[in-house]
């Protein structure tokens, strides 16, 4: 966190569903990844983001949760009133992040790795690759277990149907970060490329630096949110189904 105002590159402040999206987005422009991952398009005019997030469908308290949350850079998990958010606008926005990484950025990514890295010796460059390349599988990994087995789990709690062979627990032991590989590939990059420096690999370094950043806000919202809000969920499920057995089984 910056000392003076001056030296912010985003303004720190909290935004409300009455200001302008356009001055969220000018405010703090890697916000316009949050917006278009939760399927918002530009074009909004002068609308504020309740207008814009009614207009698109999107629940504006979990717009604005995950917009503050990040915008405040917190790394802690929300109260329980906070809590209190539509999982499935959450899903889509992760479902989104995930695309976002797996078929675009990585990819993009990859082929300006392998342009920038063209000249030098082979053997440097299979290494530069194999390190992308097993971060980028880490990753896809990651993201292609949540896709198939804990978005529809969440799907299935959201119509009251829990699991007796699953919980988000699950999840949370597994999920682990994919930041050893991506270290590595910075370190070799920065510290031990041996061809002179060109303005192409400092473009792919920016990126992977930019995705970095990206990747851990997105595990952030996942362990500070969505897996909270999931926990808060299966609780309220659970509770639901004791309090009903203990009707059906009393003597009233």
């Amino acid at each position: 966190m910056c000392k003076e105002d001056n030296e912010c590159m985003y303004k720190n402040r909290r935004y409300k569903e009455t200001d302008k999206m356009s001055d969220l987005i000018c405010d703090n422009y890697p916000m316009v990844l949050v917006m278009s991952r939760f399927g918002i398009p530009l074009g909004f005019g002068e609308k504020n983001i309740g207008e814009v997030c009614s207009q698109n469908g999107v629940d504006v308290k979990t717009f604005l949760t995950i917009v503050n949350f990040l915008a405040e850079d917190r790394h802690e998990p929300l109260p329980e009133p906070e809590l209190q958010l539509s999982l499935d606008s959450i899903i889509v926005y992760l479902h989104n992040a995930h695309d976002y990484f797996l078929n675009f950025r990585f990819p993009h990514i990859r082929r300006k790795l392998v342009e920038a890295i063209a000249s030098c010796p082979a053997d440097v460059a299979f290494v530069i690759r194999r390190f992308f390349d097993e971060y980028a599988s880490e990753v896809n990994q990651h993201m292609t277990y949540e896709e198939k087995y804990v978005f529809p789990y969440v799907h299935g709690l959201l119509k009251g149907q829990g699991s007796a062979k699953y919980n988000i627990g699950v999840f949370k032991r597994r999920h682990n970060q994919v930041e050893a590989k991506i270290t590595e590939l910075k370190n070799i990059l920065i510290k031990y490329y041996p061809g002179e420096g060109s303005h192409l690999l400092n473009s792919v370094l920016f990126d992977i630096f930019a995705t970095e950043n990206d990747l851990a806000s997105h595990t952030y919202v996942e362990d500070y949110i969505f897996i909270p809000a999931i926990q808060l969920l299966e609780k309220s499920i659970a509770n639901s189904h004791h309090d009903k057995s203990g009707f059906e089984n009393s003597d009233c």
